[in-house]
């Protein structure tokens, strides 16, 4: 775990928009979610939710929620495709993943693989609005500063989602991180939430 001094715990408001937001979305999103599980079950052997450690508020590990859209042995073989990673920094990124399942490539193209993490927000995980939880490794990687954004709750979305994703150098994503940690607010908490809408119906830097 890597500690900070500056950990900024959820507001009142912020806490009471996420059960709110979470709860709305899973009764929403719920026949979504149905129909995903059922084509992973149907494309592939394997569990229909995939869970990874990630870097919740301070450093602490949670695990997150995904529907799977890989196969069983992805995480074995990410250590095979580290030098072809087409993000710069410590996180990976690769368009053409060869791990990445039919149904899964799917999944991610219309970022359906990440409703559950409506339920990582209800619990207190995460948050509707905050910094992508990166892997454990990835973060150890990270350089100081860019532990800042361990400062606040992660999020489902932020600025770096309504801003391309997977074109975005790394350095920008986190510094998009820390100028949302400065500009936190109930309003701009919602406008981040209503721009990630066409974001995610366009497509935008999904892969």
């Amino acid at each position: 775990r890597i500690g900070h001094l500056l950990v900024q715990p959820l507001p009142i408001w912020k806490r009471a928009l996420d059960i709110v937001g979470a709860s709305v979305g899973i009764v929403l999103a719920a026949p979504a979610m149905l129909i995903a599980a059922i084509m992973i079950k149907m494309g592939s052997s394997g569990p229909i939710i995939f869970r990874q450690n990630r870097a919740g508020l301070g450093g602490k590990p949670f695990s997150i929620f995904k529907f799977r859209t890989m196969c069983v042995d992805a995480e074995v073989k990410k250590l095979d495709l580290l030098a072809v990673s087409e993000q710069d920094g410590p996180a990976f990124k690769l368009r053409n993943d060869p791990r990445v399942t039919r149904v899964g490539k799917w999944l991610r193209s219309t970022s359906l693989d990440e409703l559950p993490q409506l339920f990582n927000v209800l619990f207190g995980h995460m948050s509707l609005v905050g910094p992508r939880p990166l892997p454990i490794p990835e973060v150890a990687e990270c350089d100081h500063w860019q532990h800042r954004r361990l400062d606040v709750t992660p999020g489902l979305t932020c600025i770096w989602q309504v801003k391309g994703r997977s074109k975005v150098k790394f350095d920008d994503w986190i510094r998009m991180d820390l100028e949302y940690i400065r500009n936190r607010s109930f309003i701009y908490d919602l406008m981040l939430i209503l721009k990630t809408v066409p974001a995610v119906l366009l497509r935008k830097g999904a892969h």
